[in-house]
Order: C-alpha cells, then structure tokens, then sequence
C-alpha cells in the first residue's frame, strides 16, 4: 500500500473516530466509499501543510495577550478536546468538574469553551455587567440556516430587534390575557388525552372501571404538548382524534425531529468547518431542513391571513402587521412561530414523562399526591388550571423532577461578548459559556441527599412559577439571566395540570411490580431512553368524562 493510500486510510479514520466519540455518528454505507481522485489527494496534502502552521499561529498569538484561563485537560492541536467527549454530556462535563474544579476549559475544535457547575459562579455570571456580556448567543450552521440567520428571539444577538423580540413575545403573545384567551383549547386538549387513555379500557364498546390495563406514555402526552401549542400559535389541530390532513401532520412532526437531531452540538462540523471536505454534508444537510420548516411555516401564516376572524397568536401578529408592516414582517413573525412550537412541542411532554416515572418509582408519594388532589378537588370535577395554586404538594413534586431530570441537563450556550471574570479566571471575548444545570441542581452543598427524590425538600418554602426559589434561584429548569425562555409560566402550568390531572383520573403501577428505569437519553433534550410503558386503571371521574364526549 502507498504512503498516500495509507495516510487517506488513516487521516478517514481519524474523522470516524471524532465523530463516534463525540455524538455516536456513524458514516452510512455511501459515506463509508473512500474518496477518490487528486482532488481529495490535493485537500489532504493542504491540511498536511496548513494544519501545523495554523497551530503555530494559534500559540504565538495566545501568547501575545496572556490570560487566566480556568483550567482543562491537555488537547490535540485543530481538534482540540473533541476526541475526549462521551456521551451524555452533562455527565461527562460533571466527571471532569471534579477534577479540574467548578469551573474549566475545553477546546472544540476553534472554539473555547468554559463549562461551569457551581451555583455561586453562575450568580457570577448573571449579574452585573457580567449579565449583559452573556446574553449573546454563539453563531452555528443551525441557526443560521434554521433560525433565519440568528433572527429569532433563541438566536439573535443580544440588541435592540432581540429586545423587541422579547416584549412582543410577552406583552403580545405570552402575556396573562393572552394565554388566558387559549384556556379553553388546553382544557379541550387536556380532555381528550385522558379520554385517550381511557379507551384502553373499553371492551366491545363497554367501559370497564375495574381493571389495569398497559399504556405507553409517549405518543399521548406527544401530542397534546404538540396539540396545546400548535392550535394556540396556528389554530390547527394535527394529532390524535379529529385530525383532517394527516399528511401535513406528519411532516410538520418530521421536521421538528429534524430540527433536534441535527442541533449544532450534535455536529462536529460546527466546531471543525474543513470536514466538509472529507464528505461531510452536515450543512447541506441543514440547508435543506430550513427550507422545509420556511416553507411550512409561511404555508401557515398564508393560510391565517385568509381568516381573518380565526383566535390564534399568528392571527394576532398579521393584525399588528397591518398597523406596522416594517417591522412585523413575515420572517419575524414565522421566527415567533419557531420560537413557540420547537421547544414547546418536546420539552413539555418529556418532562410529563419523568414525573410520571418519578411517581411510579416512589409509590408513598403517588399516594400522597392523590390524597391532596381527592382533599382539595374530589372526583366530581376535573381539576382546572387555577387550581394548580391550592395543590403544593403536588407543585413540590413537580420541583423536584425538574431539579432530578432537567430536560435541558446543561442550559443553552452563551457567548461572552466582551473580556470577562468569573470565580478568578479571565473569559476572553468569543469563548461560549455553558451551564451544567445537572450538576448544580445535584451539588451536595446546596441540596441534603441530592441523588434522593424528596417532594418535601421544597415544603414552606415560596417556589416561583419559574421553578426558582425565594431569591435563592438554585434551580434552573428554564435557564437563567435576560435569556430564561419567556414560556416559562406556561410550561410549568403545563406540566403540573397534566400529572394532576393523570392522577386525579387514573390510578397507577408500574408493569409486572418493576422499577421504571430511569436511563436517560443522548441529546439536547434529556428524555427517558426506554419507553414509558404503565399500569392504570381509570378512576370514577373518568365515567363523567366519557359520557360528556358522548354527550
């Protein structure tokens, strides 16, 4: 075998390597064809030459400013710390948080990266002028292509259209009045998921009270999370009963699934830009999913245009529009429409699921929960949104899966515009900053016993809609600073009316007697790994139910 052929071999299986280490991608079988040709000859003998030289260049112009950075383990040269990652992010951040301190630096590929998992640096960083440095995002193919060129209110820098972004989404579309004018459509979707679940138990058309009968979880509490948010921004219903157009439906599910899995921390391509050269069609790829959710949302926004009369958010946005054109544009408005549906549609339904786990697992508090609920509501009625307030018990519960089973383990990247410091190092200006939310709400020092799963820690004391707590904001389940997510208030009604509204309805266990596994998946979004397959058994508000859809 040729030196050239034994370097291209070698130089391929280098990339592999990054990429299985890093998110456990794998080339399928027309990537795994080896490159042919002088092209590929000429670009490897170009990374050969410029790679060192490029290294070089790094470490005299690192020396030329000298700063204090936190500490990190020894890299490679252009790759950076990228061969070392695991998955499971927020617990391999935690492993090296142990031993190199509370604070410290990585390198994927030209970016630095400084991870922090201590409360007290956290406070550090979303405070004072260190708030306002913070409150950019990095840049990514992702949002780029995705996001209409870093436009919306998750991915525009911080200025003055992000500012107007923000009091659009909570004067215009999160306000109290506003969400208050969608109750009804949570309502409606809250009642048909449970009568979802009930159907399991019908028997020729006979309703049977008596008897458990196995569900799995996901699919249901999926699509109400999709359905709530959905007919609130768009006024269409796409999943479960009554869905007209199917077909829509499933691509609009597609492309969200799209957008998740080829999120900016899942690629490499991101961190090393010349893989595209090694066959890399990341963002190709990306290119392609944004066009697709342009495409869909403008089809949307088009057909709310036609109906004027319809009560939905984009409804509300063409009217104001109308008044100001230049600034309500269509590429605004169908950010608006991303920023709402993408996180809303995931994010709520898998942080149903852990609760629900958490309960199966701990059957002394599901007794408690359902006591509190049959004290305070009984099973003449259906517990409403309102009631959530006179049910704190219920509320801990809910606190303390979000301090266990974050849905967003490590919180979304910042990227420090100017110098900065926290806890005594220097954070140079471009470095992106991340917090292992995971950790910090598992710190012994803040929390007795943190691996236990104990409703009661937060007994007395005032836990705000934001899951935070007195001025001691330890927990972090919507992030923190001028960029925690402005549907936060909602997101946790949300959650909390569900799991009452689950227990209130149904009793439950898990199958055959056995502990749900509490593995958590790979990704941005930390959802269970295996299904969330259940016992339950409807309980006697769930006859009223049914017989008012039959009504």
């Amino acid at each position: 075998m040729s030196n050239n052929v034994f370097l291209r071999n070698q130089s391929m299986l280098f990339i592999r390597h990054i990429y299985d280490r890093v998110i456990g991608f794998h080339f399928n079988q027309e990537k795994e064809r080896e490159p042919k040709g002088k092209m590929f000859q000429f670009y490897f003998l170009v990374m050969i030459f410029i790679v060192p030289l490029l290294y070089i260049a790094y470490s005299f112009s690192s020396k030329r400013q000298r700063f204090n950075i936190p500490p990190g383990p020894p890299g490679l040269p252009v790759v950076g710390h990228l061969h070392l990652i695991k998955p499971l992010l927020h617990r391999f951040f935690h492993s090296y948080s142990k031993k190199y301190g509370p604070i410290f630096t990585l390198r994927f590929g030209y970016r630095r990266l400084v991870v922090i998992s201590s409360y007290p640096l956290v406070k550090e960083c979303f405070s004072g002028p260190n708030d306002i440095i913070l409150s950019n995002r990095p840049l990514s193919m992702t949002n780029k292509y995705i996001a209409y060129n870093n436009t919306t209110i998750g991915t525009s820098p911080y200025n003055e259209h992000w500012r107007n972004l923000r009091r659009i989404s909570s004067v215009e579309i999160l306000s109290s009045q506003r969400l208050a004018s969608f109750l009804d459509i949570r309502r409606d979707e809250l009642r048909r998921m449970l009568r979802r679940l009930a159907r399991e138990h019908t028997t020729k058309g006979n309703y049977q009270l008596d008897s458990f009968k196995e569900v799995v979880l996901e699919p249901p509490l999926s699509d109400l999370a999709l359905n709530n948010v959905v007919r609130m921004v768009t006024g269409k219903r796409y999943y479960g009963d009554d869905v007209r157009d199917k077909e829509e439906a499933e691509i609009f599910k597609n492309l969200i699934i799209d957008i998740f899995e080829n999120s900016s921390a899942n690629n490499p391509s991101n961190y090393l830009p010349f893989l595209k050269f090694f066959g890399c069609k990341y963002e190709k790829q990306v290119k392609r999913i944004g066009n697709s959710v342009d495409k869909t949302l403008q089809r949307l926004l088009d057909e709310c245009r036609k109906d004027r009369d319809g009560n939905s958010m984009i409804n509300h946005l063409v009217s104001l529009q109308d008044q100001e054109p230049e600034y309500y544009n269509d590429v605004t408005i169908k950010g608006l429409m991303m920023a709402m549906i993408i996180p809303g549609s995931d994010t709520t339904s898998v942080m149903i699921g852990w609760v629900m786990a958490n309960l199966l697992n701990h059957r002394d508090v599901l007794k408690k929960a359902s006591a509190e609920i049959d004290e305070k509501i009984g099973q003449d009625r259906l517990i409403d949104e309102e009631d959530i307030s006179d049910l704190p018990y219920l509320q801990n519960i809910v606190s303390e899966t979000f301090r266990l089973n974050p849905v967003s383990p490590i919180l979304l990247p910042r990227e420090a515009s100017e110098n900065m410091k926290v806890g005594g190092y220097d954070i140079p200006r471009g470095t992106t900053v991340v917090i292992n939310a995971w950790a910090i709400h598992r710190d012994p020092e803040l929390w007795h016993n943190p691996e236990e799963f104990n409703p009661e820690r937060f007994s007395g004391k005032n836990i705000k809609i934001d899951g935070s707590i007195d001025s001691v904001q330890t927990l972090m389940p919507f992030g923190n600073g001028r960029r925690q997510c402005p549907g936060s208030a909602l997101g946790m009604k949300t959650v909390t009316w569900t799991v009452g509204a689950m227990v209130q309805c149904f009793d439950w266990k898990t199958v055959n007697g056995d502990k749900i596994d509490m593995e958590e998946s790979r990704g941005i979004v930390m959802r269970n790994l295996k299904p969330l397959r259940v016992m339950c058994r409807p309980r006697p508000i769930m006859s009223k139910l049914v017989a008012e859809a039959t009504s």
